[in-house]
């Protein structure tokens, strides 16, 4: 018995995003959550650090130090550089368990590959997992926020991650109808980039619109701060964003309206200087009118192709969004208007896909019918 407690607690399920890779081990509960960011030698092709440490270097490194995302849009874009980070996870949660191979869950988008799906299971295998099992992101998320995925009722889960969003239906343990569209957290940080640069003629870099997009950016001109996004503005705060009218510990400033400003540092490409810029809040909702039309535009097809009953469902149940792109202040609130449904945010959602892929490890038996993602062919596929 002794022994088969201390093997299923190898087992893990793996949430690899293209913004950040979350492990969850059965047992434990979610025990690493870092970026996937990989910092390596230009030179001979070592590995300098990864995750957090590497994410630190992304456009601050020399010419010899190149920092990869070897996932994009949902998909392993490099193949030898995603082996490398996984394997370094694994070892960091298995830490001290010599020649331990663990039996896998891994999380992978609705819109898969067959060539996509072999280059997931063979980077896990080769990083040390003795097992592989996919399960689709809108399968996961829905899972970690709670919903009955198993009863024969509508449920419609948007998960917007960093390089996909996921759009499903899902009834009876199976998806119904999905769309996967590859605008997210990503596409709007983009979308911040090219605004500042086309208006103010300014450069910044990711982190910097990342950080823009955390704390003063909005889909609706409404809302306040949740107590994920409170938590979540928090943590980048600590990294040098400079906010007016925010700051300070997140439970003293919930209820609060966020900020209308705030001061950012960049490279003017007249000049060649550094120069120091406020942006309003209205004028980062502007610049991400594109991708958010986007994903409202892919929620709509997919209640299109809903069959009748489910959209009932849907109707009386609402839309639950999760992933990071659902902090995203007033998302909810525009989705609201522009369908005409009720539209919730996850209590977690930046770790419901890692919890629900979690649960297919805790639960493997009772849940096996929803793991071994296959390929599927979708409308929404290259949007």
């Amino acid at each position: 018995m002794a022994q088969s407690k201390s093997f299923s607690g190898r087992d893990m399920g793996i949430d690899l995003g293209t913004a950040n890779t979350l492990v969850y081990v059965r047992g434990k509960g979610v025990v690493l959550n870092e970026p996937s960011v990989v910092a390596v030698n230009a030179d001979d092709g070592s590995v300098l650090s990864v995750g957090s440490e590497a994410k630190e270097t992304i456009g601050r490194t020399p010419s010899n130090i190149v920092a990869v995302r070897p996932l994009r849009d949902g998909v392993i874009a490099d193949f030898e550089i995603a082996e490398r980070m996984l394997r370094h996870f694994m070892k960091k949660v298995l830490a001290g368990r010599r020649f331990t191979r663990p039996r896998v869950v891994v999380c992978v988008p609705s819109g898969i590959t067959g060539v996509e799906r072999r280059a997931v299971i063979e980077a896990a295998s080769q990083a040390g997992a003795r097992a592989v099992h996919l399960v689709e992101e809108p399968m996961a998320a829905a899972i970690g926020a709670g919903l009955p995925v198993s009863e024969p009722t509508g449920c419609m889960v948007v998960d917007i991650g960093g390089g996909t969003t996921e759009v499903a239906v899902i009834s009876l343990g199976g998806i119904v109808t999905a769309r996967s569209v590859r605008t997210a957290g990503d596409a709007m940080d983009a979308a911040i980039m090219s605004y500042v640069k086309k208006e103010y003629s300014l450069a910044i870099g990711e982190r910097t619109a990342e950080e823009i997009k955390m704390t003063i950016g909005s889909a609706a001109p409404t809302g306040y701060w949740s107590a994920a996004g409170l938590s979540a503005l928090a943590q980048q705060l600590e990294k040098n964003a400079e906010v007016e009218g925010a700051g300070g510990d997140p439970e003293e400033t919930q209820g609060l309206k966020p900020p209308e400003r705030i001061t950012i540092r960049g490279r003017d490409q007249v000049s060649g200087l550094p120069k120091t810029l406020t942006l309003t809040a209205d004028e980062i909702r502007h610049a991400l009118s594109e991708p958010v039309d986007a994903i409202v535009m892919a929620v709509r097809q997919s209640l299109d192709e809903t069959p009748p009953e489910l959209s009932g469902d849907i109707m009386d149940r609402g839309i639950v969004l999760t992933g990071g792109g659902a902090l995203l202040r007033g998302l909810d609130v525009r989705l609201g208007k522009e369908l005409d449904i009720p539209v919730l945010v996850a209590d977690d959602p930046l770790d419901c896909v890692a919890v629900g892929t979690g649960r297919c490890v805790e639960d493997f038996a009772a849940l096996r019918t929803v793991l071994d993602a296959q390929p599927r062919l979708l409308a929404g596929r290259r949007l």
